[in-house]
């Protein structure tokens, strides 16, 4: 099993910044990806961005210039720093691990961003 714990939601402006951590514990030999998912109130959850333990990162196009994915592979831990924050940028924001050796798709519990406008 894997576990991921994120942090660093919170409440802020539009335009301003928020930085969000998630860290692996547990199996995490097998992790090779890691990313975000969000889900806004009333919405289905959505991609946001992920990375590859090689440094392959993907955005989607909604937060592709404003968002940056990295890494510590020795932490076993992803950071999402987003900047220039819109209001429809407020969800809840997941961190999700996969697992090469099992094919299992974890998840973390979540973190509030809210973007005020």
């Amino acid at each position: 099993q894997v576990q991921l714990v994120e942090s660093g939601g919170g409440l802020v402006q539009a335009g301003g910044s928020l930085r969000l951590s998630c860290a692996a514990s547990g199996r995490t030999l097998g992790i090779y990806r890691m990313g975000w998912f969000r889900q806004a109130p009333g919405k289905e959850r959505e991609f946001a961005a992920t990375i590859r333990w090689s440094g392959t990162t993907l955005y989607a196009d909604s937060v592709k210039g404003r968002f940056t994915i990295s890494r510590d592979n020795a932490k076993n831990t992803v950071y999402l720093q987003m900047n220039r924050l819109k209001p429809e940028d407020t969800a809840v924001y997941y961190c999700t691990a996969a697992d090469s050796r099992s094919g299992d798709n974890y998840w973390g519990q979540g973190t509030q961003v809210t973007v005020s406008s």
